[in-house]
């Protein structure tokens, strides 16, 4: 199924620690990954003028045995977003629109069950408007050729699924019509807006909407993991996801993209200001923006975005305050892509990075196992299964194979020795285990005990 955003899933991590900022110790983190399968792609980490890390990791293409370099071009999924949000944000500064107009000021055939929203709705999820990618229509639809308007019409007709303003809940239907009203509004094919307005004065030539049928340069091919190695991965039609995903970029000019965004090439001091503050309450510590998810803790400030479609992840993360600037690309789905870009970003801040092979194994009574059993819901769609199987406690996710959990140093503390990941088991006031709380890729996700 097409997937604009990024997807959490465990990632296969081995290396030894050494200085934070050593490129070496970068490179040995990404290396880990890719010499398991488990990722290929390209990074770079840059802090201000200086580029600590550039490399690519595995194949560009394996049939071929094609080797990934910097000069690899990517589907970069919901990375597509910002620019999106972007072109709004200059159409707003030429006078053409304003955030806070109702959508039907743009898009006058719209229905009117869509009355009460506005373009800053769908900028940051809280339109309501159901997920066409998640419609059920949509998983055949993606290999069709389709107009915006037959996309459009996939969702029109939906009813809302919580008033507009209400709450946050991601939608890449928000970004297909963010998509149309730039081409209403400018007049220009989306294509076309970004290109000259963006891609052209940063110097992007390797930016572009990708398109199934050309032949594009460079270009990766994608691929999706299974129990008997890569496959290649699903089609998609490319006309199909526009503003909400369907750019191809490369390391080196999405650092390009970064650098003119923060640096005022691209927006007005007021317009990036608003594209980049804390927004609407998102995912776990993040608020979400203007097409950007912005965190704010005690390790700093930063703007990102994650993306997914198929055979293809991406991670942008960018620390205004020190200048560093995160890229992961992958063309091999997995969370990979989000779990290096927080490494890397952890190691360029000046911090450490402990992996699932360097933790200190503790102990734990085998009789008391069996109190851990249970599936855990992470969300609707994502569960985890905790068993003992031959006196081993065990865990496997939806989708995924099971795994053995190995006691930590902390009592109901477990990790993982093949990928770099960690779970609490929480307690009631009785003692009875009642949620986990999985620790993996910067992020801390709860699941209840169902």
């Amino acid at each position: 199924m097409l997937r604009f955003a990024a997807t959490a899933a465990f990632a296969l991590a081995f290396a030894t620690p050494t200085l934070a900022q050593d490129p070496e110790r970068m490179d040995e983190v990404v290396s880990a990954e890719a010499d398991t399968g488990a990722y290929m792609g390209a990074v770079l980490v840059a802090k201000g003028d200086e580029i600590l890390l550039d490399k690519g990791y595995g194949s560009a293409n394996l049939e071929w045995d094609i080797a990934n370099t910097p000069a690899a071009k990517f589907r970069i999924g919901s990375v597509t977003k910002q620019f999106t949000a972007a072109s709004i944000l200059l159409l707003q500064e030429q006078g053409k629109l304003t955030l806070d107009a109702p959508v039907k000021t743009y898009l006058p055939d719209a229905p009117a069950a869509w009355d009460a929203i506005t373009v800053r709705h769908l900028l940051q999820h809280t339109s309501g408007l159901a997920n066409v990618t998640s419609l059920d229509a949509f998983a055949r639809q993606k290999y069709l050729p389709t107009t915006r308007a037959e996309l459009t019409a996939m969702f029109a007709d939906e009813p809302l699924e919580f008033a507009p303003g209400e709450k946050w809940e991601y939608s890449n239907s928000g970004y297909v019509l963010l998509s149309t009203i730039v081409e209403e509004v400018s007049g220009q094919d989306y294509a076309d807006f970004v290109k000259a307005n963006i891609f052209d004065p940063l110097g992007m030539d390797d930016t572009a909407i990708d398109v199934s049928a050309d032949i594009v340069a460079r270009r990766a091919s994608g691929y999706f993991p299974s129990e008997g190695g890569p496959k290649n991965a699903d089609y998609v039609n490319m006309e199909i996801p526009t503003g909400a995903g369907a750019l191809y970029s490369t390391t080196h000019d999405l650092l390009k993209w970064q650098r003119g965004l923060f640096g005022g090439q691209v927006l007005s001091s007021d317009s990036l200001a608003a594209m980049t503050a804390p927004g609407v309450p998102a995912m776990g510590e993040a608020t979400y923006g203007l097409g950007v998810l912005v965190t704010e803790n005690d390790d700093g400030r930063m703007v990102w975005h994650g993306g997914g479609i198929e055979g293809f992840n991406a991670m942008l993360m960018h620390d205004p305050e020190d200048a560093i600037t995160v890229v992961v690309l992958a063309n091999i789905n997995g969370g990979q892509a989000g779990a290096l870009g927080q490494q890397l970003m952890d190691l360029a801040r000046g911090g450490e990075v402990v992996l699932a092979s360097e933790r200190v194994e503790g102990s734990v009574d085998t009789a008391a196992l069996p109190q851990y059993e249970g599936t855990f819901a992470l969300s609707p769609q994502f569960k985890i299964r905790m068993f003992v199987e031959d006196g081993k406690l065990m865990t496997q996710a939806t989708n995924q194979p099971a795994f053995q959990l190995f006691p930590g140093e902390e009592a109901d503390h477990f990790f993982l020795k093949v990928v770099d990941a960690r779970v609490r088991f929480n307690r009631d006031d009785s003692g009875e285990v009642i949620s986990i709380t999985l620790f993996q890729g910067g992020q801390e996700i709860d699941g209840a005990k169902e």
